[in-house]
């Protein structure tokens, strides 16, 4: 079948998708995103996290038929011509980033809280990061990025 949906802004279309085809599967492999990670296959670790009409899901557990019609917004999407978003720019100025395979998850969560919570509490900020799996930070350096990355969003108003 074919699917359609926007990835970051543009409309894409892939050809020959299998009724069971996960969204991550079509995003990494057949329009060539990669930067949604593929581990647990079971959204129990984050690191697909995608942005599906703007709320945070793991692209693993999503058919690709789901997505016909839709916006989808990966970890690719988060930059600008500019450079890095300011989340991105946060987690490499906190050391928030060490093996990188739960990060692109934890920036698509993360910028997603930002953009509704300009000011979230640690509560609010470990309640958008819980569904993501981190097995070489502690959490400590990626809550001091989010904490980092709010207050330049704060400033930069």
């Amino acid at each position: 079948m074919r699917v359609g949906f926007t990835v970051n802004g543009v409309r894409r279309t892939a050809d020959g998708v299998w009724e069971g085809e996960s969204l991550l599967y079509v995003l990494r492999e057949r329009m060539g995103l990669p930067g949604s990670k593929n581990a647990c296959e079971q959204g129990e670790c984050g690191s697909c996290t995608v942005r599906l009409d703007g709320v945070p899901v793991c692209a693993c557990l999503v058919a690709a038929g789901q997505a016909q019609d839709r916006e989808v917004r990966t970890v690719e999407g988060l930059a600008t011509a500019d450079g890095p978003a300011a989340v991105q720019r946060a987690f490499l100025d906190a050391g928030a980033v060490q093996c990188g395979f739960c990060t692109p998850g934890l920036l698509v969560a993360a910028d997603e809280l930002l953009e509704r919570d300009a000011d979230p509490s640690d509560a609010d900020v470990r309640e958008a990061l819980a569904g993501n799996l981190c097995r070489c930070t502690g959490y400590e350096k990626i809550m001091d990025a989010v904490r980092l990355a709010a207050a330049r969003r704060r400033e930069a108003v």
